[in-house]
């Protein structure tokens, strides 16, 4: 079922073509400022991973990964959600220094996605993972990282503007930093969705800290899988999409966790089975490097910086027939 939403006079802001050199632009524009930012270097990166080893990200928990069989490996290969966990161990294999750290492609496939027009089945982003003293694993350091990457983001923008004087978005690079229960205590009688819009209208560029706990309600802000970030210091970069006229996720990231918020949090989302997964036994051994990282969406940031209404008009992926003719009879073009 379409769940398709068209701006009342909305236009493509630019050309099919246009828009094609305009996404190169901001990959070669914001992969260099990430990179000198968060001092980050490429490495290549799985597509599938074997599913005995518990690399995928479970998501929520719910999310079938697209899964295979590989006859002559003698075993299944999963599509991967995320790298959330691929990332942490290659900070090791590849021998990342203190201070260092990686970015890659992420592509990747969630077949149970409900699409609408953010979401697609096909997701792509900028996957990163620095390697840290442990003695940044604390709130400062955290948000010293996301002034960083919303800079980045700003400096594309105006590098894209520049380029093409059509567009006229301009992101906001002062953060506001609020936890889930401080916006649950703002705005009691809201759902989280609505929480989000409440605050991003008011605030433009938010970080929404400490998602996948369980706030004083009951229930939790957002699912998180317990084994990658640390619940007390993650979060989620949140930005107003004045097109859209709503909330618009632009990243998920977090410090990652060290044995004692593992052991904690397995215990809390009633996953104790995996402790016996060889990354997990990694991870409460303390054979990994403390980490920070997370995901940056590719095709996300695209279309809000140039200012889409649909995130099939920057991404090639699969759509209902309800939605292809809608976009067919408003002019929007699908690639």
């Amino acid at each position: 079922m379409s769940k398709l939403v068209i701006p009342a006079g909305y236009q493509m802001p630019l050309t099919n073509n246009e828009l094609q050199r305009a996404i190169e632009l901001i990959h070669r524009e914001f992969q260099h400022s990430l990179t000198v930012r968060l001092n980050l270097h490429r490495v290549s990166a799985p597509l599938f991973v074997d599913g005995k080893t518990g690399l995928n990200d479970d998501l929520n928990g719910v999310e079938r990964p697209v899964a295979f069989d590989i006859p002559d490996v003698g075993t299944d290969g999963q599509v991967v959600h995320s790298l959330a966990k691929w990332k942490r161990l290659a900070l090791k294999r590849y021998e990342f220094k203190l201070g260092t750290g990686l970015y890659t492609d992420m592509n990747a496939i969630r077949r149970d996605e409900e699409v609408d027009n953010l979401h697609s089945v096909y997701v792509d982003q900028w996957d990163w993972e620095k390697h840290i003293d442990p003695k940044n694993r604390n709130l400062p350091y955290l948000k010293d990282t996301v002034q960083d990457i919303v800079g980045a983001i700003c400096d594309t923008s105006a590098a894209l503007r520049n380029a093409f004087p059509a567009l006229s978005f301009k992101p906001d690079r002062d953060v506001f930093f609020i936890t889930t229960q401080e916006l649950e205590d703002r705005f009691p009688d809201l759902t989280p969705n609505q929480r989000e819009y409440e605050i991003c209208r008011e605030h433009h560029t938010v970080f929404l800290m400490q998602i996948g706990k369980t706030l004083k309600s009951g229930t939790k802000h957002d699912g998180r899988a317990p084994d990658y970030d640390d619940w007390e210091l993650n979060g989620d970069i949140l930005m107003w999409n004045p097109v859209l006229e709503r909330n618009f996720e632009v990243s998920s990231m977090g410090i990652r966790v060290d044995e004692e918020a593992l052991d904690r949090q397995l215990k809390e989302a009633g996953c104790e089975q995996r402790r016996q997964l060889p990354f997990h036994q990694m991870l409460l051994k303390g054979e990994l490097p403390q980490s920070i990282g997370g995901g940056i969406g590719q095709s996300r940031l695209c279309m809000l910086l140039i200012g889409t209404c649909h995130i099939g008009e920057v991404q090639a992926s699969l759509w209902d027939p309800a939605t292809q003719a809608a976009c067919e009879q408003a002019g929007i073009i699908l690639l």
